[in-house]
């Protein structure tokens, strides 16, 4: 079932439109400058909450990339699909910025599966799934009313992760759920940890905020 949903996802529904916007939602490299843009911006214009969030969006996702999903892809060791099938392997084209590679067409081509028993698999998790994820997560806890609309952009980067031949879908489900459990452990636990040592950070800012996540929403 996995392997056929692969395939159907991989070969059977695409299009040339389509092609060019998986692998842009697909490139780790393309949104870089645009979150870090984003970044500056909520950390200039917002208040406590938003730059609270930022910190913790960015400590639980470090930790999660950084230490999880490696360490799990080590020892779960389960091989790529272009490892082990001729798959379509849909890209941006190379570009400098990468942002102008959105204005080539994507490059489209066919795998070649490794011979003999794949030693080196990194299928498990879904990197950009689990963090994608726990970011969605992180914005839901901190802003309920909007921040789980992120979680559709969310799947749609998992799923341009199956139809660009990266993962299976197994993989990429499991780690969704994966990131946001992650992600709520992490904000529970930072959470704690603020409400218990924050006054030793900042006596005055403790006092007028003693909570990340209720802070109120005038000073947000």
């Amino acid at each position: 079932m996995d392997q056929k949903l692969f395939f159907l996802i991989n070969r059977e529904w695409t299009a040339p439109g389509l092609d060019l916007l998986m692998a842009t939602v697909s490139s780790f490299d393309f949104w870089v400058p645009i979150l870090c843009v984003l970044i500056v911006c909520i950390a200039l214009r917002g208040g406590f909450k938003a730059r609270a969030m930022i910190v913790v969006a960015i400590l639980v996702v470090g930790l999660s990339d950084g230490v999880a999903v490696n360490s799990l892809k080590h020892i779960v060791n389960r091989p790529r699909p272009t490892q082990l099938e001729s798959v379509r392997v849909v890209d941006l084209k190379k570009a400098k910025p990468r942002l102008l590679a959105v204005f080539q067409p994507p490059l489209v081509q066919a795998s070649h599966p490794e011979q003999g028993p794949v030693k080196d698999g990194r299928s498990f998790p879904s990197g950009h799934t689990t963090d994608n994820f726990a970011a969605a997560m992180v914005l839901t806890l901190f802003y309920p009313r909007r921040g789980w609309i992120y979680f559709f952009f969310a799947a749609l980067v998992g799923y341009s992760r199956i139809y660009t031949g990266s993962h299976w879908p197994s993989d990429v489900l499991a780690s969704a759920f994966f990131g946001a459990g992650l992600a709520l452990m992490g904000v529970a636990g930072l959470e704690n940890i603020w409400q218990r040592f924050g006054w030793r950070i900042s006596a005055s800012l403790f006092a007028k905020y003693p909570s990340l996540l209720k802070a109120g929403s005038q000073n947000s």
